[in-house]
């Protein structure tokens, strides 16, 4: 069982960004972000997290809460579970409170990293070959780097464990009918981290032989996504968020190199394409991306899916190519380390290199080729904003050697179907005045002594959700994520609270003047006694 005070000190520690960002891709949206609702079917983004608040809330189909309701519902766990999966998200260390029902956490991933790092240290030919590679003493500390030797090795180390059943399961061991083998062996290892230093998985690189596959990953399990991680970042973090940009390259050497030349914003794929699976850890500070492949076929085709991404979803930054069957790592080793920095510094804007490696694919002087080019460039193009179309119509044209009246902007088709707008009228107080109630008890009992749920002509529904303790309701906690639920001082709510008291009873005076099979002399006494409360509370305000 998981004690009250770990519980607490995990909630108070919750970034609701980042856990619900390692899930879906959020954006900026003023004070808080936005995304399309995980939870059902839309186009337009109406789910909006608030981190100053913590909670979560979708305008399109009403599901709302914290992080700990998101990821039970997003993953379908129970309350435990969607804390222990936080905890390891957050690498946060639980503490229970019965050693009987402590869920036994055995790092095994962590311990056979530990064991191939050294195996690498008392390996003198694979050290070697590290440092041919230019892979320096310093990298291999901090990167871990290991060495899976002889199979039956990692197969012993996890039987010593008694975690055979996990090796296999977490992707270290490998099961064919009866035989258990090391994925890895003799290669050299790169442990793979999840953004918060959690070991996940491992890549591992032959080191000779042309019969076998270079790079291999682990496997996809319960914590390894190769499709939502980058190597590296959990290093790389700081430098990106500081320096606003990161440099995405092809492989694990490419990475330890430019770390070594002081280029610490890279990180590299695993082996896979660039995907929107990346985009929410793309999203984290809001960097400007580089991508950074080799020139050959593999790598100007992965560039060119990965610049169509980035361009649809308006991320700033381009593309750096390295021609000649050069890598970073092998400029770097070169000595050509101010080479490098001047192409990261001038890379190619993700939409030019799209248009331009579109138009390679044809032949511009054959007129039936050149209008399949036109036609599938226009088709790139109308996907972009109007302002984006405009900016690169010329270009465009430029390149196809056509006139610019050929390249039309055309304006993004609006949504028909029916969605809310995230800033939908509410009387901006009343918000406050919700927010401020549902923050402070004391404020509500006050507002029960001078407001009634008709006071309320926007929320009169999420008053009477507090007055009857229905603090979690989707409807309540999407009025709280709006930037006017300010939760005022006691000194100011008092004063709000009896403004709106006013404004109520003269609002009632107004209807009973109005109002028909009242007889008059009930009609005066009753507009009397209003206007007496009208005049104290006045009073009481100095109005």
């Amino acid at each position: 069982m998981i004690s009250n005070e770990s519980l607490e000190q995990l909630k108070q520690n919750i970034d609701i960004v980042e856990i619900l960002g390692s899930y879906i891709q959020l954006k900026k949206a003023g004070v808080n972000y936005s995304a399309c609702c995980p939870f059902h079917q839309e186009k337009t983004a109406s789910f909006m997290v608030s981190p100053s608040k913590g909670i979560y809330h979708c305008y399109g189909c009403g599901v709302g809460g914290d992080a700990i309701k998101f990821v039970m519902e997003y993953e379908k766990l129970t309350f435990v579970e969607s804390i222990e999966k936080i905890a390891s998200i957050m690498n946060f260390e639980l503490v229970y409170t019965q050693e009987k029902t402590q869920k036994q956490d055995s790092k095994f991933l962590d311990k056979i990293a530990s064991f191939y790092h050294q195996k690498l240290l008392s390996s003198p030919q694979v050290l070697d070959y590290a440092y041919k590679r230019g892979i320096t003493q310093e990298s291999i500390e901090r990167f871990y780097l290991g060495f899976c030797g002889a199979g039956f090795e990692s197969v012993r180390f996890a039987d010593e464990m008694g975690a055979r059943s996990e090796a296999i399961e977490l992707g270290v061991l490998g099961r064919d009918n009866e035989r258990v083998y090391a994925r890895f062996f003799d290669r050299l290892m790169f442990p793979i981290y999840s953004p918060n230093s959690s070991v996940v998985g491992f890549g591992g690189r032959i080191m000779e032989g042309d019969n076998v596959a270079k790079y291999i990953n682990s496997p996809q399990t319960k914590v390894f996504n190769k499709s939502k991680l980058l190597y590296a970042y959990h290093l790389a973090k700081e430098s990106i968020f500081r320096q606003k940009q990161i440099i995405i390259t092809e492989g694990y050497i490419d990475v330890i190199m430019l770390h070594q030349a002081g280029i610490k914003n890279a990180v590299a794929t695993l082996g896979t394409a660039l995907t929107s699976d990346h985009l929410p850890l793309l999203n984290r500070g809001e960097p400007k991306i580089i991508v950074s492949y080799d020139g050959d076929k593999a790598g100007i085709n992965a560039a060119f899916k990965a610049s169509k991404l980035l361009a649809l979803e308006g991320k700033d930054g381009g593309v750096v190519i390295f021609e000649g069957g050069l890598d970073p790592a092998d400029m770097i080793v070169g000595g050509r380390v101010e080479e490098v920095r001047a192409l990261f510094a001038s890379p190619i804007p993700f939409v030019k290199f799209v248009l331009e490696q579109m138009v390679l694919n044809y032949d511009l002087h054959n007129p039936l080729q050149k209008e399949k080019a036109l036609k599938e460039s226009l088709e790139f193009l109308h996907s972009l904003s109007a302002l984006l179309q405009e900016e690169y119509r010329l270009f465009l044209a430029k390149l196809l050697k056509v006139p610019p009246t050929l390249i039309r902007v055309k304006s993004q088709k609006k949504s028909t179907s029916p969605t809310l707008s995230i800033q939908e009228v509410y009387d901006v107080a009343e918000v406050a005045l919700i927010a401020s109630m549902y923050e402070n008890e004391s404020f509500l009992d006050l507002g029960v002594e001078y407001l009634e749920k008709s006071s309320f002509k926007e929320c009169f529904r999420e008053y009477e959700l507090l007055l009857s303790g229905e603090r979690e309701d989707s409807l309540l906690q999407g009025l709280l994520m709006r930037e006017s639920a300010r939760v005022m001082s006691e000194e100011e709510f008092r004063k709000q609270i009896k403004i709106k008291a006013i404004q109520d009873l003269e609002e009632k005076i107004k209807l009973l003047i109005g109002k028909e099979g009242v007889e008059y002399e009930t009609k005066i006494r009753q507009i009397q006694e209003m206007r007496e409360k009208i005049n104290k509370i006045k009073k009481e305000i100095h109005l």
